[in-house]
């Protein structure tokens, strides 16, 4: 048993949370190990989906210990584990049509789960109420500041890539893109990750630039591992009429907290972004998070003054004049875009986003 909880315990660090929840090894895990993961307040993974694992747990326990599994013994088997699934913050639809229909709950859990989501007096209830953090996205800005020059910069269909290596693991969630610098504007989106020419994962989407210097984030329907050492392949293809925004003073080398970023230009780019300038300006990513979280350039000099706020749709009071035909703009806002474009509702976060896919177990050291 101790070998299948250190397996468990590098499952947390190293793969998916679907993928790790749906392995044949999972339901082979000690009840202990088992409300250890399902307790993390750092788990990313949508809730259901910790529901029907728990289920499969605790069918297989029953097989093990020959008795029938039913509902009454699954939860008996369960015990304390079942009250740390969030079943509250599930959608109603998924309570309704799965968990509410298969009799683990008693009648009156039922009942009350249904007025926490419909009454204005919410009853008290035995499960938690709050969703889970997750894991705290990080962004690499790989540009001091970023520009727009009339007739400069072109999405025309053709291919921006950037190749980059880091020295420790992480996983890659999405890019930060530049969008039209001469107003709003629609764009079709390909963002792509390859090594040794090998597709690791695409996406293929719209998104609506609003003509200001903010970086739109989209992303992939799950995270991609990052081996350290290895040199991986960014690229990007967008479709827009539009003349857009593109970085520079590009570093060849950036650190975030603790994770080492090293880019190197790509032969596969043919619409000109290069290390020191072009588009692509932000690698988003889950690592290991570092003491002061900030970011530094090749020489220890801090970038923060320089780079984009990475809190979810904020805003960047510096407004690019209309007159000007020649602009620098050093503080570079973010707003979120995700697979089914332009996200300003609660369900359109990226931790909500990884959820409908694979999202990443937690490194949370025990």
């Amino acid at each position: 048993m101790e070998k299948i909880t250190v397996r468990t315990k590098r499952l947390n660090s190293s793969q998916t949370a679907e993928m790790a929840i749906k392995s044949e090894g999972f339901v082979d895990i000690d009840l202990k190990t088992f409300e250890t993961i399902l307790a993390r307040e750092t788990l990313n993974c949508k809730e259901i989906h910790l529901f029907e694992a728990a289920l499969n747990w605790a069918h297989a326990a029953c097989t093990k210990m020959d008795i029938e599994p039913t509902s009454g013994n699954k939860r008996t088997v369960l015990g304390h584990a079942l009250y740390l699934v969030r079943i509250p913050t599930m959608s109603l639809e998924e309570f309704a049509n799965r968990v509410a229909q298969l009799g683990i709950l008693t009648n009156q859990e039922t009942i009350d789960i249904f007025l926490n989501f419909t009454a204005k007096n919410k009853p008290k209830l035995t499960f938690p109420v709050r969703s889970r953090a997750g894991l705290k996205t990080q962004v690499c800005h790989r540009f001091a500041s970023c520009a727009y020059r009339s007739n400069q910069w072109r999405y025309r269909g053709r291919c921006d890539s950037i190749q980059f290596s880091v020295d420790k693991r992480i996983f890659i969630v999405g890019f930060g893109l530049y969008g039209s610098s001469t107003g709003a504007a629609d764009y079709d989106v390909k963002i792509e990750l390859k090594r040794l020419g090998r597709v690791l994962a695409e996406n293929a989407t719209k998104f609506f630039s609003d003509g200001s210097s903010n970086t739109f984030h989209v992303f992939f329907e799950t995270p991609i591992q990052i081996e350290p050492e290895c040199f991986y392949t960014a690229s990007v293809v967008l479709d827009g009429t539009e003349l857009s925004f593109f970085g520079q003073e590009g570093m060849s080398e950036v650190s975030v907290g603790t994770v080492t970023f090293q880019f190197q230009c790509s032969s596969e780019s043919t619409n000109g972004t290069g290390v020191q300038g072009g588009q692509i300006p932000e690698l988003i990513f889950y690592g290991p998070m570092g003491q002061s979280g900030g970011q530094s350039g090749p020489n220890g000099m801090s970038t923060s003054s320089l780079t984009a706020s990475t809190s979810n749709n904020s805003i960047n009071n510096n407004k690019v004049g209309s007159s000007s035909s020649s602009s620098v703009v050093n503080s570079c806002a973010t707003q979120n875009i995700y697979a089914n474009g332009a996200g300003s509702g609660a369900d359109n976060g990226p931790n909500q986003l990884l959820g409908t896919g694979a999202a990443v177990l937690n490194n949370e050291s025990d």
